[in-house]
């Protein structure tokens, strides 16, 4: 397949892929709080923490994107022991994740980057971890962990955050086996010698990680062509994909044309772990069957929906498959049963989003639904919207409602850009939803107390609160529906 008809690839073949991550497994942990007042100790601002919530960093962001893409991953590399390493650990095997090969080390220090985040705002970062190399013993026991695993895997990931795992020794005893395997090795590197991934197939550098490298400031196409063939002949790699922020991305090989891939026009929010989105696609695509140039087009595209969402961020198969249709996300991506939304929020809320639950009958949707759903999404990073089954309209609203079906009213409301999820929910399912939903803030129309809104106990219960959004006007379904009837349009 030409990368030009990467658009008809199919993504679904990523749910059959098995892959090998082997690198720096990190917690990202966030400190969430208040910011009130100055410390009376010394000039600085003392945050009230609310909250601690951690997700899966360094290579095992990687490890994020592959399963959200639907792959089977198994990992290999050193944590240390104690509650970070049992937290790293679990978090893996909650994905489903082969752990076999994730050392415990009790002299070792677990990475973990801790961000405290007030007032809406990073104010500091604690980072705990060791660059130490691990040790020989350590090398060879997960060269015999890879040994078993790369035979029955399609690709190998080396994801490399310079915090010792990935030794020299270890990666060539890495590029051997795959090469006998007839396996790729796909690395994201780090540092400034590239000569000790000889043997890998393809590396995936960043434009700054490249110029860094190579020694060569790339300010053009000429600089960028010398940069990578540095590179190339320093690693003695089949290729190197060099991703370009804004620019997109470009694919070298020796004796080839370069191959550039352009970046869509799209508002840039977070390149946070867009590296990690890149290589996860790159590497599942050509173990589905791609050509080179066809996964670089499919990992641009997946960087493009990435950098578009708040914080680390991943991209699932419903995701992808819009954005190569060069469609909106499809309505049905966005619309979850309870038990499947429960297990994709739990995701989310590893990572550190903030979410936000509204719902109601949204029979003929007016301005006053547009405001409440605009208003909500600014409060959290995730917008999800419960809408009452037919039945439940029928009975809140009496004989003749709902207006517009079940199916329109869904279909409508997931068109909206700042939604991302929908639900169906019947009346009598309010505290089924919010248990599973555990939302940080249940948003409401109208005006309200809190103590009026249905369901304010259970939420503030689960830790969350409620938050009422005025009406922009005082519109409503009902009285346009009246009006209609009454022959006033």
């Amino acid at each position: 397949m030409e990368a030009e008809n990467f658009h008809s690839f199919d993504v679904s073949l990523f749910s059959s892929c098995r892959v090998l991550v082997v690198g720096d497994m990190m917690i990202d942990e966030y400190l969430w709080g208040e910011v009130s007042r100055i410390s009376p100790e010394a000039p600085v601002q003392v945050v009230e923490v609310k909250k601690t919530t951690s997700t899966l960093g360094g290579a095992g962001n990687v490890v994020n994107n592959l399963t959200a893409l639907g792959a089977k991953v198994s990992v290999a590399g050193v944590m240390g022991g104690g509650k970070a390493g049992d937290l790293l650990n679990g978090k893996l095997t909650s994905l489903g994740v082969n752990t076999d090969g994730l050392l415990v080390d009790q002299g070792r220090a677990t990475t973990r980057k801790t961000r405290v985040i007030g007032a809406n705002q990073q104010m500091l970062r604690i980072d705990r971890e060791s660059k130490q190399e691990i040790s020989e013993e350590q090398v060879q026991a997960i060269v015999c962990f890879a040994q078993t695993q790369i035979p029955q895997c399609d690709l190998v990931i080396a994801s490399d955050y310079g915090k010792g795992v990935l030794t020299r020794p270890l990666l060539r005893e890495l590029a051997k086996i795959c090469k006998t395997a007839g396996k790729a090795l796909i690395v994201d590197p780090k540092g400034m010698d590239y000569s000790k991934y000889k043997g890998a197939t393809c590396i995936t550098p960043n434009k700054r990680e490249a110029s860094q490298a190579s020694g060569v400031e790339i300010t053009d196409q000429a600089s960028l062509e010398r940069a990578a063939a540095k590179l190339l002949e320093t690693a003695g790699a089949e290729k190197i994909l060099i991703t370009l922020g804004k620019e997109g991305m470009a694919l070298f090989s020796p004796g080839e044309e370069p191959f550039r891939v352009h970046a869509q026009a799209r508002q840039v929010f977070d390149v946070s772990g867009a590296g990690d989105t890149v290589i996860s696609v790159l590497g599942l695509s050509l173990a589905a069957g791609a050509s080179y140039k066809t996964a670089a087009a499919l990992a641009n595209a997946a960087a493009g929906i990435v950098v578009a969402k708040v914080g680390t961020a991943t991209v699932d198969q419903a995701e992808l498959k819009a954005q190569l249709q060069d469609q909106p996300i499809a309505y049905q991506a966005k619309l979850k049963p309870l038990q499947e939304l429960q297990g994709v929020l739990e995701n989310l809320r590893r990572q550190g989003k903030k979410i936000v639950l509204t719902n109601g009958c949204f029979d003929l949707l007016h301005e006053g639904h547009i405001n409440l759903l605009e208003q909500s999404r600014k409060l959290g990073d995730v917008l999800v919207v419960a809408v009452d089954d037919d039945e439940s309209v029928r009975m809140v609203k009496g004989q003749g409602r709902p207006i517009i079906r079940e199916r329109e009213r869904v279909k409508i409301i997931s068109a909206m850009t700042g939604v991302d999820f929908v639900t169906v929910f019947s009346t009598n399912q309010l505290n089924e939803l919010i248990r599973a939903v555990r939302p940080d803030i249940l948003t409401k129309g109208g005006n309200y107390k809190p103590d009026q809104v249905l369901g304010h106990e259970l939420v503030e219960e689960l830790g969350g609160r409620v938050a009422l959004i005025p009406d922009a006007s005082d519109v409503s379904s009902t009285r346009i529906i009246q009006d209609i009837r009454n022959g006033r349009g």
